[in-house]
């Protein structure tokens, strides 16, 4: 049976691309698939693929979904949140119900999974716990504030639970892909439905620029999951993982902004201590 993944949001993208590259390995995957349709789709993947019917944001369904899982082996080595969409639209045009959606998705959704298989991992004292955020996690772009904001707060949700955890012997990686030739741009992507036309040369460049690259992404799901594949249960296994080359260039480009502000502002910044005696 090798090692027991689970993987959600396994119908398509990243989450169906490393799910069959676990198999190929000779893993076992549970993987969790929102709709009852697509679940002979992926056991049909081969013996070692188990599908759960759960949407991450119905804590209910994901518990069960995890123990499910546990019950395969009486354990999960390898955790992978990967389950998400994403939202375009400039900040003030994303309505309070959009941003909740965004949120209960990409950031409640992933906290579900983690209550629910964090106990055995602690009480075994091992595991990896692999959260695929994005480098819009790190670099924010216009039109895409919510979901990066979604994302950043991932991000700190797993450096933090690297922290917590790693003396329990877990390990934590955030894995940042750039972009992927996945449904990302297509059917996953959503819009926030109010349009205000002073956004249309800032943020409302965002969907039209995913739009005409839909389909010609630089990224290889298949090689996004080899990747992950090779860093999965290492003992040298990185906290952050950026994959692709445009995730690379921009995740620097952010780190060299704030590094050259922070330089230049740093006088200000001590200016605040109370004076020496």
């Amino acid at each position: 049976m090798g090692r027991i993944w689970f993987i959600t949001g396994v119908s398509s993208g990243l989450g169906r691309a490393l799910a069959q590259a676990v198999l190929a390995s000779g893993d076992t995957v549970a993987g969790t698939v929102r709709k009852a349709a697509d679940v002979q789709a992926f056991a049909d993947l081969g013996p070692g693929a188990h599908p759960f019917v759960a949407d991450v944001t119905d804590e209910a369904t994901v518990q069960d979904a995890v123990a499910g899982a546990q019950a395969l082996a009486g354990r999960i080595d390898i955790l992978v949140n990967n389950a998400g969409y994403g939202l375009t639209g400039a900040v003030e045009e994303a309505s309070p119900a959009e941003v909740r959606a965004q949120f209960e998705a990409n950031v409640f959704g992933p906290l579900a999974v983690l209550r629910a298989a964090l106990p055995g991992m602690r009480a075994r004292r091992s595991g990896h716990v692999i959260n695929v955020t994005s480098v819009s996690g790190l670099a924010a772009w216009a039109g895409t504030g919510i979901y990066c904001a979604s994302k950043f707060a991932l991000e700190g949700i797993g450096e933090t639970l690297a922290q917590e955890v790693g003396p329990l012997g877990i390990k934590v990686t955030n894995v940042a892909p750039g972009g992927l030739r996945t449904a990302y741009a297509g059917a996953s992507l959503t819009r926030a439905a109010q349009v205000i036309e002073d956004y249309a040369e800032t943020a409302h460049l965002a969907p039209r620029l995913l739009a005409a690259h839909a389909g010609q992404e630089s990224g290889d799901p298949a090689r996004a999951a080899q990747a992950i594949l090779k860093i999965a249960g290492a003992e040298d296994a990185p906290l952050r993982l950026l994959l692709g080359e445009d995730a690379l260039h921009y995740a620097l480009r952010k780190m060299g902004q704030m590094t050259s502000e922070i330089g230049d502002w740093a006088g200000l910044s001590t200016s605040i201590a109370f004076p020496k005696a």
